[in-house]
């Protein structure tokens, strides 16, 4: 497609300056072209036919449609092109015979007539939206392609009590896979064995890891990022949670856009009228006693002039100069579709993790008991996280070395699934995690810090309590917290009258904090991704819908909503 975009270009330039060059900017001309008509509109001929054959794809489908009845804008486009290099044949079949027979000034009036240019140009600028169009395309191949390496490509299976490695393929329903921490899980399944916390963060959008344990189902392709599991497959091949985003995007992808449809609606009416207006035109004419080349020459004027430029000239470079104001401002439209239905959007649907915060939780609260120090608390804390892979102790972990923090080598570390975790800080024995765990341990919990865990989830916030010695030395939390200009951003929206809505995946509780302070005017949440396309359709019912997202698990949704933002 390139190529011929590149032949068509080329092709057309030569012949632009043939046909207008010498006439309309008194470009100069070669001499055996300066004063023969005859030859330069020979020239004009061969150059418009090598570009009609260059595209001659387009005059397969549209003849191909006309002929079964179906004519399409394929078919306005053939015999708009047709059409002109017809009629300005039939010119210049014209004009040599009147030059034979010395009618200089009728010769010279004929070279008016030839329309050569206008089929090269309908042609490469069709081309040229052709190929971005292709571009586009191979866009939504890369993003399926993204999707597609988010899946292991190995199990690890236990028959007869041994391990074995397949590929992921080759995994039945009913087989049962083990999955380590750091590991992905290969197919859907249910916890047989063992606890885990998991991470959906990439198909979900939550931003916390999950715990798992006996009976849970897990996900294709999402992280176990502490302890063992031990799952019965039940959901593989092209039926996991995975494979059917991937199909919603395929699906997604492959619909036509409205305005694609209606253009065809109008084809079928619109071609079939101008051809009879065409023959209704050279009847008319032959009744007026005009000989036949005459009616004949009218009738192809009315082809030439139905072709549609507008589709030709005028939409390529309002997309382009669209294109130009939108990449001034950051703002790169894939697809000539998302700019005309950007223009028309009424509503703006928000992913939460990553477009309306950062995606990662920080710490915000620090709460140590009485008698301890902030920095002991902070400097126990990180040195017990120091080993955990839980995204809350990477907060931790980072936060203290922003406070140049010293973290203290531990021992005997031990992750508490889905809890918390255990180490040894000299002799001493410390402790962390949740306020469920940690009330289940020897240690007195005040009521204070019980109180204050409590208004930190509350507020959307993931309180971690410590302990040293069977002593409690306070609390940290963390939060995944919105980004400076999120909340700015939204209220620009709203002041040009379009409403926004938060959807995710999250919880109920986090995301009601974060829509309350970002200021959005409705919160959907704990929204699976296979649901997000459903639930875009039905808004899309009220009006032309804007969904903006950053993962994978926004794709069914980014891609069924009439425009996608990432």
């Amino acid at each position: 497609l390139r190529k011929r975009l590149w032949g068509s270009v080329v092709f057309l330039l030569t012949l632009l300056y043939f046909s207008m060059g010498a006439g309309m900017f008194g470009f100069p001309l070669p001499p055996f072209l300066d004063g023969n008509p005859v030859a330069l509109g020979l020239v004009q001929l061969l150059l418009s036919g090598i570009i009609l054959v260059i595209n001659q794809s387009f005059f397969i489908r549209g003849f191909r449609g006309l002929w079964h009845r179906s004519p399409n804008m394929d078919t306005l486009i053939a015999m708009g092109a047709a059409a002109s290099f017809l009629y300005s044949t039939v010119m210049l079949f014209m004009m040599t015979a009147a030059v034979q027979n010395g009618q200089q000034d009728y010769a010279r009036h004929l070279q008016h007539e030839f329309y050569f240019e206008s089929a090269g140009m309908i042609l490469t600028l069709i081309t040229v939206g052709k190929t971005l169009e292709a571009r586009a395309k191979g866009r939504t191949t890369n993003a399926l392609k993204s999707l597609m390496n988010l899946a292991p490509k190995t199990a690890t299976l236990l028959q007869d009590g041994q391990e074995i490695t397949v590929p992921v393929d080759a995994v039945k329903k009913g087989d049962i896979f083990i999955v380590r921490a750091g590991e992905a899980i290969p197919v859907d399944g249910i916890v047989q064995v063992g606890e885990g916390a998991v991470d959906e963060s990439a198909l979900t959008g939550e931003s916390m890891p999950i715990d798992k344990k006996v009976g849970d189902t897990v996900t294709s392709a999402t992280i176990n990022r502490s302890g063992y599991l031990q799952c019965e497959a039940v959901r593989v091949g092209q039926d996991t949670t995975l494979s059917e985003i991937i199909a919603l995007v395929n699906e997604a992808a492959a619909t036509k856009a409205p305005v694609a449809q209606l253009a065809d609606r109008i084809s079928l009416i619109f071609v079939p009228a101008v051809m009879a207006i065409a023959l209704l035109s050279v009847i008319i004419w032959l009744l007026c006693g005009a000989p036949f080349g005459t009616a004949l020459a009218r009738g192809i004027c009315v082809l030439v002039v139905s072709c549609p430029c507008a589709l030709g000239l005028a939409t390529p470079v309002a997309i382009m100069v669209g294109n130009g104001v939108g990449a001034k401002n950051g703002i790169l439209f894939k697809t000539a579709r998302a700019l005309q239905e950007t223009g028309q959007a009424d509503m703006v649907v928000l992913d939460k993790t990553g477009t309306i915060t950062h995606g990662q939780p920080v710490v915000t609260d620090i709460f140590p008991a009485e008698g301890i120090t902030e920095t002991d608390l902070l400097q126990t804390a990180a040195s017990l996280e120091y080993k955990s892979e839980h995204p809350l102790a990477k907060a931790i972990v980072a936060y203290a070395e922003q406070q140049s923090v010293a973290i203290l080598p531990t021992q005997d570390f031990v992750t508490c699934t889905g809890s918390g975790v255990r180490a040894k800080l000299g002799a001493e024995a410390i402790i962390g995690g949740s306020l469920a765990f940690l009330q289940q341990q020897p240690i007195d919990c005040p009521s204070v810090t019980v109180a204050q865990a409590a208004a930190l989830a509350k507020e959307g916030k993931s309180p971690v309590l410590f302990a040293k010695a069977g002593k409690m030395l306070g609390l940290i939390a963390a939060a995944d917290t919105i980004k400076e200009d999120s909340a700015t951003a939204i209220h620009a929206l709203q002041n040009m009258g379009l409403p926004v809505i938060m959807l995710t995946g999250d919880n109920a509780g986090t995301a009601a904090v974060i829509g309350q302070q970002a200021g959005v005017d409705a919160v959907l949440s704990e929204v699976r991704p296979e649901e997000k396309g459903a639930v875009i359709q039905q808004l899309s019912e009220k009006g032309h819908v804007i969904m903006v997202g950053d993962g994978i698990n926004d794709a069914p949704a980014l891609t069924g909503a009439a425009i996608g933002m990432a």
